[in-house]
């Protein structure tokens, strides 16, 4: 079964995560073949929207722990700083820069990783029943390798998330500004089709333009070297795991784990 499925119609592009049996967790190929499909849309010329959303009862349940890592005694703090500086930090860098208008569907969990993905696109629109959570501080890190945090919540809602590891609700996001919509999850993916062609109506230059003005503003703010200086904190905790007993990431995942189900 594809991971990633790619759909183009009327000058909307959609891309849809297809790991439902595993809450579309992220392996490392479904990154890439995500990377590829984003790619894809963005040489496009007959493209002008793109939407990702995913199917089964989750966006993503983030990265598939399982999947990432060499074994104990293979690992070191250069390969994982090499891993995430291109699959995590660029690429969701990458996504956030397409020159073209980003919607993000989301519903269920989006969980750590899953931010990575939602994060990037322009707009969000959510289920009722979504919930955003970056749960990592749990296992000695301080937040996800794109660290949108702060810009996404403000800064006293995002220590919130991060020092209790709660989810946000659908329309806590909403109120912080992160999200553009909620609506039920039955409509999401009407909402988002109706948003999408209402925006494809637009000239492809103006949007183009729109969009780099409020990301070069953002970026005059301190966006992008605020990312890439919060990226590098981020190793720490790596290498303090590492210091531990060899095996990053995975240090506290089921005390995290065992959190998750009791919230």
């Amino acid at each position: 079964m594809e991971q990633i499925l790619y759909d183009a119609e009327d000058g909307i592009a959609t891309i849809t995560l297809n790991r439902p049996e595993a809450a579309n967790a992220q392996t490392m190929a479904l990154l890439d073949d995500l990377d590829a499909a984003w790619t894809r849309a963005a040489r496009d010329e007959a493209v002008k929207v793109v939407v990702l959303r995913a199917n089964g009862r989750h966006f993503s349940a983030g990265h598939d722990l399982k999947d990432r890592w060499p074994g104990p005694g293979e690992i070191t703090l250069e390969w994982i700083y090499d891993v995430e500086t291109r699959r995590y930090l660029e690429y969701s860098l990458k996504w956030r820069n397409i020159p073209k208008p980003t919607i993000a569907a989301v519903q269920g969990k989006c969980i750590a990783a899953g931010l990575m993905l939602c994060w990037p696109c322009d707009l969000i629109v959510a289920a009722e029943n979504a919930e955003f959570s970056d749960p990592v501080v749990h296992m000695g890190i301080g937040g996800v390798e794109y660290h949108g945090h702060t810009w996404e919540l403000g800064p006293r809602k995002a220590k919130e998330i991060l020092f209790t590891g709660r989810p946000l609700t659908a329309h806590e996001a909403e109120q912080a500004g992160m999200v553009n919509r909620v609506v039920p999850p039955a409509e999401l993916g009407p909402a988002t089709d109706e948003l999408a062609r209402r925006i494809a109506r637009m000239p492809s230059f103006g949007l183009r333009q729109a969009k780099r003005a409020v990301n070069q503003t953002l970026d005059v703010q301190g966006f992008y070297a605020a990312l890439q200086s919060v990226f590098d904190i981020h190793q720490t905790g790596h290498g303090n795991a590492l210091s531990v007993d060899g095996r990053p990431i995975l240090t506290g995942l089921d005390e995290m784990k065992s959190r998750l189900r009791r919230s």
